[in-house]
């Protein structure tokens, strides 16, 4: 119910605008109250992190208990993503506004958001590992966090789709998902594992600097 009342808050009057004293009023519950359950309106969003992601998962299980073709398990999921995010699109341009100072907690990189972003990473693990593709081992180490990363892409673009439906942002999942495909694909040709370990390499790099 509060976190309900917070996201409706949120949409109406924008993520800065809306403090917890509104929220507890609109919820019909003591500011106390509204503290007890969350400490503060990043708690709810990091609530609404955690919750959007099962969702996510419930509405990816039917394509990842179905589908063998990693093409069409990536594109089900991201499509299922879509999905599930698609009530909060109004909101969506002025949260984001918050979550893309690099210092927020409300950041899908920060150590608060880690949660989340561990689950959402587990689903691309799934994607891949419930395949039938072939996939040079060290790249199928480091896929999951790296189609995590293309997912995050595809969100912004949705964030700021005006598209009737968000119709663009589909036309992108199904334009981009063939290309990863293919190139997944070309992982375990001899002639590119120097230029695949050279990549990977630079990855693990940035990641430990």
């Amino acid at each position: 119910m509060i976190l309900e009342t917070a996201l409706r808050l949120f949409r109406e009057r924008g993520y800065a605008e809306t403090t917890m004293r509104a929220i507890a009023k609109e919820a019909g519950v003591a500011v106390g109250n509204a503290y007890y359950y969350f400490d503060s309106k990043e708690h709810l969003i990091q609530g609404f992190y955690d919750r959007n992601q099962a969702a996510h998962r419930v509405a990816a299980e039917r394509v990842l208990n179905t589908e063998k073709d990693f093409a069409a398990r990536l594109r089900g999921v991201l499509h299922a993503g879509i999905d599930v995010n698609e009530p909060y699109h109004s909101f969506a341009a002025t949260f984001f506004k918050t979550a893309a100072e690099p210092s927020s907690p409300l950041s899908p990189f920060s150590s608060e958001s880690s949660p989340a972003r561990e689950a959402a990473i587990a689903i691309f693990r799934d994607v891949i590992e419930g395949s039938s593709a072939k996939i040079d081992p060290e790249l199928r180490r480091e896929l999951p966090e790296l189609l995590w990363l293309a997912w995050m892409g595809v969100v912004l673009f949705w964030v700021y789709d005006r598209s009737p439906g968000q119709r663009r942002t589909r036309r992108l999942i199904d334009g981009v998902v063939p290309l990863v495909d293919r190139l997944v694909g070309l992982s375990r040709l001899r002639v590119l594992r120097p230029a695949l370990r050279q990549v990977l390499a630079l990855i693990d790099t940035i990641r430990r600097d």
